[in-house]
């Protein structure tokens, strides 16, 4: 299942768009845009597709998606109270809609941190849910430089919130997103050329330009994980990718992934999905029959 990029149109008086969805539309299908998108869904439940991550959503979540995230949502075919299929708030909104450098401020940090790990896609939980909730509803009421205000209201608020969840494998994300510059940057780009074939940490710490011993701990200081984890977490996220495309078998998808064999293929891939290959593609290809989508045209 490809994406397809959406163009989002916005009044040539904005800065960004606010939009309330009442019933899902029959055209939308699995795509991306380069706009972040702050979504609510009041009512509705069904099964959503966010990167190579397949979950079921119901009302009362709020998600930030990042740029160029492939994603959709497709509601369970049942009418809720009123007659209605869904009722959503959805925000989309550019990055750099205040400014090229309001995000390099020292005190924007948190938000600038936020918009990075968005680029998995974001669930919001926490204390704090309710008050981001009441902040979006006063955006979308709301016009000229109060919206804007609210927008950014809701975004630190996001960015302060003590549980955030993130939705995609790592292993999608590091191929969506710009890793940090120096020596990461090399260790990410080498092992993205590279997980296909087995990789001996001396051949990346070299890459490095740092002993083995210190690459370990260097690796894990920076991303909070072995490197061993992250060459998993890419190459199922690889695997991942393939699923969604549906052209290989399974078994093609583990060699094309960097697994030696079957089994080990299987264990990290539920292991960090939390379902099978096999599971993962039949899920995919259930959420991709029905023919009710939410309405992002």
């Amino acid at each position: 299942m490809k994406p397809q990029l959406l163009k989002i149109s916005k009044n040539p008086t904005q800065s960004f768009t606010v939009r309330r969805d009442l019933k899902p539309s029959m055209n939308n299908k699995f795509h991306y845009h380069p706009e972040l998108e702050l979504l609510y869904i009041a009512k509705g439940e069904g099964t959503q597709v966010i990167g190579d991550r397949i979950t079921r959503f119901q009302a009362g979540d709020l998600l930030l998606v990042g740029p160029n995230l492939p994603h959709y949502w497709r509601f369970d075919e049942h009418p809720l109270d009123e007659g209605e299929f869904a009722d959503v708030i959805v925000v989309h909104f550019s990055e750099n809609f205040l400014g090229r450098y309001f995000l390099d401020l020292p005190e924007n940090k948190s938000l600038k941190d936020l918009l990075e790990k968005s680029k998995r896609g974001i669930k919001v939980e926490g204390n704090n849910k309710a008050k981001i909730i009441g902040t979006l509803k006063l955006m979308f009421n709301s016009s000229g430089t109060d919206r804007i205000i609210y927008l950014v209201h809701a975004l630190f608020q996001v960015a302060t919130s003590d549980a955030l969840v993130l939705l995609s494998s790592a292993g999608y994300a590091y191929e969506q997103i710009a890793a940090t510059e120096g020596r990461i940057q090399d260790i990410f780009n080498y092992t993205l050329a590279n997980y296909r074939k087995k990789i001996h940490i001396s051949e990346v710490a070299e890459i490095a330009s740092i002993s083995p011993n210190c690459f370990c701990r260097y690796f894990k200081t920076q991303t909070q994980k072995t490197y061993l984890q992250f060459l998993i977490e890419v190459r199922v996220g690889n695997a991942c990718r393939l699923l969604l495309e549906n052209k290989l078998s399974v078994k093609q998808i583990c060699y094309e992934s960097g697994f030696n064999n079957f089994s080990s293929f299987h264990k990290c891939f539920k292991e960090i999905t939390g379902e099978s290959p096999l599971s993962y593609r039949k899920e995919l290809a259930h959420a991709n029959q029905g023919e009710s989508f939410l309405n992002y045209n």
